[in-house]
């Protein structure tokens, strides 16, 4: 389970670029952020909630769209489908899940634990 070959790495490319288009169509769409004065505290409180989740949301699909841009780069720099922790490759049943991985299953784990300093950091190719 290497890196993605040509065929499937078009497929994962037109993917990301799909994901990309739909996050850029609801990041235009900021409306539920509209701060509005409520007669009474209850409806007060729940539109500071909806404000919250509104602005969470946004802030995820965010975060998201820089992951896929990062995704199409390292696809241009021809380094797609390698952790940028171990640099080995990222499985293509991950990349098929997520096209916009960074790290492999491995690394992913050990990020998510918190436990990204055990791990080795990658090596340049160059050495």
């Amino acid at each position: 389970m290497g890196a993605p070959t040509k065929p499937n790495l078009k497929r994962l490319k037109t993917a990301l670029h799909a994901k990309q288009a739909d996050l850029l169509r609801g990041l235009k769409n900021r409306e539920g952020i509209v701060i509005e004065q409520a007669a009474e505290d209850i409806d007060h409180v729940q539109r500071a909630a909806e404000r919250e989740i509104t602005v969470s949301k946004l802030n995820l699909d965010s975060a998201l769209l820089r992951s896929i841009r990062a995704a199409l780069l390292r696809m241009d720099e021809g380094i797609y489908g390698e952790c940028l922790h171990c640099e080995k490759p990222i499985g293509q049943k991950r990349l098929a899940a997520v096209p916009w991985a960074e790290y492999c299953i491995a690394c992913q784990e050990a990020a998510d634990q918190g436990k990204f300093d055990e791990q080795p950091a990658a090596v340049s190719k160059s050495e």
